[in-house]
């Protein structure tokens, strides 16, 4: 059985910083891509930004230059720091992994549970 645990989310004023961590723990062989995914109320699941294993970045247009994503393979585990956020980056944000284990011989995607984020004054 392999988890995702974010942690990190809180209440933030517009044009503060949070930094978001995601542990994956079981048994785990590999971890391929890695990414964060958020989901505002009414609006549907989207992409924040994803990082391979090898550290090649991709982020939305709406997070450019404010969001940074990393990982750190040795510990399964990876991190959002968020800058300059504003009122629209509240949301639940979701771990997501796409994770190999000894049992066989696909990845297979996994998420977090999410954590909230709220910027407001």
């Amino acid at each position: 059985q392999v988890q995702l645990v974010e942690s990190g989310g809180g209440l933030v004023q517009p044009g503060g910083s949070l930094r978001l961590s995601c542990q994956a723990s079981g048994i785990i062989w590999s971890i391929s891509d890695m990414g964060w995914y958020r989901q505002a109320p009414g609006k549907e699941r989207e992409l924040v930004a994803t990082i391979t294993r090898d550290g090649s970045t991709n982020y939305a247009d709406s997070v450019k230059g404010r969001f940074t994503i990393s990982r750190d393979n040795a510990k399964n585990s990876m991190s959002l720091q968020m800058n300059s956020l504003r009122a629209e980056d509240t949301a639940v944000y979701y771990c997501n992994a796409a994770v190999q284990t000894p049992f066989g011989d696909m990845y297979n995607s996994y998420w977090g549970q999410g954590t909230q984020v709220t910027v407001s004054s």
